[in-house]
């Protein structure tokens, strides 16, 4: 079976979603688009308008990462998933939180002056110390099995490294479980292979781009 999986070079949904077809080995195209000028073939198969969308060879289209992430798990063993019922159920609250914490990120990046921005880092103190409290010796959050909600924040933590070392605002240090999480999350292949080769200019270029305060920092 072979997968497209159609984003926006950007985009830390779609990053999801590469991390589990490289953690499970699984083939896969990848085909960026400009979600400022959408090719009419992507409307078509996107009812959200948004990345990503995985396709499969034979026609069928799936969206949102959580969902792709789900079918790539139950269609490619091993699954990535705890095996015990009400441990697979935390594990998709956290990756829902996680998704909002995503979105809280971008407030932040896009913040337009300095007071803005720093109402968006203190919600998202806030919320990385929800997250804090679930976790246990690690180095992931489940332990030592790397799942599902591992690829869901592996996003958030690279660009969130990203950010610290341009404009350090200590939101790793005042959180130290998931700043172990967030080595251990970095150091591996299939997270550092999930983006380009020159993402972090692009990433700093794109919201540098934006006139947002935190994007003079980014430049």
């Amino acid at each position: 079976m072979a997968y497209q999986l159609i984003s926006f070079v950007l985009c830390p949904f779609v990053q999801r979603s590469v991390i589990t077809l490289k953690e499970k080995q699984v083939p896969f195209e990848i085909t960026y688009i400009d979600l400022q000028n959408l090719p009419d073939w992507f409307a078509a198969i996107s009812p959200m308008g948004k990345v990503p969308v995985l396709r499969v060879d034979d026609g069928r289209v799936l969206f949102e990462s959580a969902v792709i992430n789900e079918y790539l798990d139950e269609t490619n063993p091993p699954p990535l998933h705890p095996q015990d019922p009400w441990r697979r159920a935390h594990n998709r609250a956290w990756i829902e939180f996680g998704s909002n914490l995503i979105g809280r990120q971008y407030r932040l990046l896009v913040a337009p002056d300095e007071a803005a921005f720093n109402r968006e880092k203190e919600g998202l103190l806030a919320d990385l110390r929800y997250v804090e409290q679930q976790l246990g010796e690690g180095p992931f959050f489940n332990g030592s099995a790397f799942s599902l909600v591992d690829t869901a924040y592996a996003p958030l933590l690279m660009r969130l490294e990203i950010i610290e070392r341009r404009h350090p605002q200590d939101l790793l240090a005042r959180t130290p479980k998931i700043a172990i999480w967030s080595d251990a999350l970095l150091a591996r292949p299939a997270v550092r292979e999930s983006v380009v080769a020159d993402f972090e200019q692009r990433f700093a270029d794109y919201f540098a781009g934006q006139g947002s305060f935190l994007g003079q920092y980014l430049a």
